[in-house]
Formats: C-alpha cells, sequence, structure tokens
C-alpha cells in the first residue's frame, strides 16, 4: 500500500482520485472508485439543482461507507447558478470533500471549514496555487496541460507544472493530466505529488455510466486525438477530436466569428444527450485527454486502481532499483 500526505488527509487507502467529470460524476461510478480505495468527485452541476445533488449524494451513501467527495466548479454562466445552496448541501450531506475549481473558493471556505470538509482547489498555474495555499485550502490538484479539460491558457505540461508548484508551496498535491498507468504514478510522486488524478481513464471503465461507443472510442484513439476548441475566447478546452470539435476550431479560425457563432455546436446539454447517452461519437462536445494514447481497454473500476497501484509498488520495489547500474 502507498501511504502518502493525500491518502492520510482524505482518509482513502490508495492515490488515487478520480475528479468531478460534468456529466459522467455519478453515484456508480463514485461510489465504485470508493470501493476500490481510491477517492471519486461526483460533480455537483450535472445535477440541475442542489436539491437533486443532496438526492446523489444519498444515492452514493446507499452505495459505498467509504470517503468520497464532490466537485464544485465555479464559472462564468448565462444564468445564475446557486453556488452558496449547493455548498449547503453538500456539508448538508455529510461529504467530507469538495474539490473546487473555476473561480476561488475563498467565499465558501469559512462554511466548509466550520463542518469540517477538507478543500482540494483545482489550479493550472503555480501562481493560482500560491494563492489557493495562502487562502487556506487543505490540499492542491495541479492541471497539466495534457488534462482534459480547461488547461488554462499558459499550456505548461504537468513534467514542469507539478515539480514547479510543489516548490513554490507546501500543500498536497494531486497530478493531474496524462495518468492511466502505474508508471505515471511513480513519476508523478517523484516529481512532488502524493496522488494522481483520472478523468479519461475512468471514462473508459465498466462503471461509467456513458454509452458503449464513448468508452470503444477512448480505447481505440491515440495521444493525437484530441482538440483545443475555444481558445479565441481565452476558455481553452481540451476535447475529442471528432466532427464537432472540429467544425469548432474551423469557426475560429475566421477573423470575425464570436462565440455565437460556435454556441449551438459546444452546448454542454448536446454533448451529454447525443454523445455520452446516445453514442454519437461525433455530435457533441465530449471531454478527454491525450493519455487517450495509453488507454487499451475497458475494465473494472477496482481493476484500473488494482492495476495502476500494483504496478507503481512492482516499479518502486523491483524494476526501478534493477534499472539502476551503479559504477
Amino acid at each position: 500500500m502507498l501511504a502518502t500526505a493525500v491518502t492520510e488527509l482524505l482518509g482513502i487507502d490508495h492515490p488515487v482520485v478520480c475528479g468531478g467529470m460534468m456529466g459522467v460524476g455519478t453515484a456508480p461510478l463514485i461510489a465504485a472508485v470508493a470501493n476500490a480505495g481510491a477517492l471519486g468527485f461526483l460533480s455537483a452541476l450535472t445535477h440541475p439543482t442542489p436539491k437533486r445533488l443532496a438526492e446523489e449524494i444519498k444515492r452514493t451513501l446507499e452505495l459505498t461507507d467509504r470517503p468520497f467527495g464532490v466537485n464544485l466548479t465555479m464559472l462564468p454562466t448565462l444564468r445564475p447558478v446557486p453556488y452558496d445552496e449547493y455548498r449547503d448541501a453538500i456539508i448538508e450531506g455529510g461529504v467530507k470533500v469538495v474539490e473546487t475549481a473555476g473561480s476561488s473558493p475563498e467565499p465558501h471556505l469559512p462554511a466548509f471549514k466550520a463542518a469540517g470538509v477538507k478543500v482540494v482547489h483545482k489550479v493550472v498555474a503555480v501562481r493560482h496555487a500560491v494563492t489557493a495555499e495562502r487562502i487556506g485550502v487543505d490540499a492542491l490538484s495541479v492541471d497539466g496541460f495534457e488534462c482534459a479539460g480547461h488547461p488554462g491558457e499558459d499550456d505548461i505540461p504537468g513534467l514542469v507544472l507539478v515539480p514547479a508548484v510543489a516548490a513554490r508551496t507546501t500543500l498536497p498535491i494531486i497530478a493531474s493530466g496524462g495518468f492511466a498507468t502505474g508508471s505515471g504514478l511513480v513519476a508523478a510522486m517523484a516529481l512532488g505529488a502524493g496522488a494522481i488524478n483520472m478523468g479519461t481513464r475512468f471514462l473508459a471503465s465498466t462503471e461509467a455510466q456513458v454509452h458503449t461507443n464513448i468508452k470503444q472510442a477512448i480505447v481505440a484513439n491515440t495521444e493525437r486525438d484530441t482538440r483545443l476548441v475555444f481558445r479565441k475566447f481565452r476558455n481553452t478546452a481540451r476535447v475529442v477530436r471528432n466532427a464537432v470539435s472540429e467544425e469548432i476550431v474551423d469557426i475560429e479560425r475566421r477573423p470575425d466569428s464570436t462565440f455565437d457563432d460556435i454556441a449551438a455546436l459546444a452546448s454542454g446539454a448536446r454533448g451529454r444527450e447525443r454523445a455520452l447517452g446516445m453514442g454519437l461519437v461525433d455530435d457533441g462536445l465530449w471531454w478527454a485527454g491525450q493519455v487517450q494514447g495509453l488507454i487499451t481497454d475497458v475494465l473494472p473500476v477496482a481493476e484500473i486502481v488494482e492495476n495502476i497501484v500494483g504496478d507503481a509498488e512492482k516499479l518502486i520495489t523491483t524494476r526501478l532499483p534493477a534499472a539502476v547500474r551503479r559504477h
């Protein structure tokens, strides 16, 4: 068993995390991750109201007695989101770990702290990490440029970003972006992290509540099968390369294009319904990282976690020592 500052902070067996995934982070997957000894995050905003989130927390508690968390992503939206009410649903549900992303979690920290909730804040730059430590979060999830979702605008890969954050902060670090293997876990630990965060790898799991076509597309894809969209609008997002993402990139290249020109194509509801739900892999945006190139099968969550941790332990105790030539 690999004990780290992250496993001790979060009360989990293994240094493996399933980050919050919009439309994917629901009870069946997150409970399976928890039962495997790792930590999974329900996605708060997958649920249209705080009441629905409260119901999903209860559903997860019926499936596991192990720790799990909730992701609360706070981004500018056309319609106001009742973040305070989502926060209260998390606290009242007895959840003890929250993953915040997007805007600063500072307004919510007093309530989380008073309830004994550990706050892991997602960052994409050293300066953001330093600020997050200053305002009092408990741990950092550091997203390298390889990740699915929003990698920021600096384009710094995890190989550089993780040790750079470790050099400037003292908080436990979860490395995110490009992880699906035991060797990746060992590399992350060598860089200064105490765990890895995986989204795409858990998307290609038996328990993920998405269409099998999505899972098989991840297996078939390579590390080159992603696209960066919304760059023109400084809200860069890494998604799967498909007909919709290619069309969005083409529209963004036009000098006179605006977000209104891609809004219908970029609709999250369309991606969740037509791609994730119906399996029409080319008919909506959906998230996956460059790590697709390392994923060769769809497995149960427990097997994924067991393989990664087992391979990491073998690397640390046997293969790496044997590979080193001392003169």
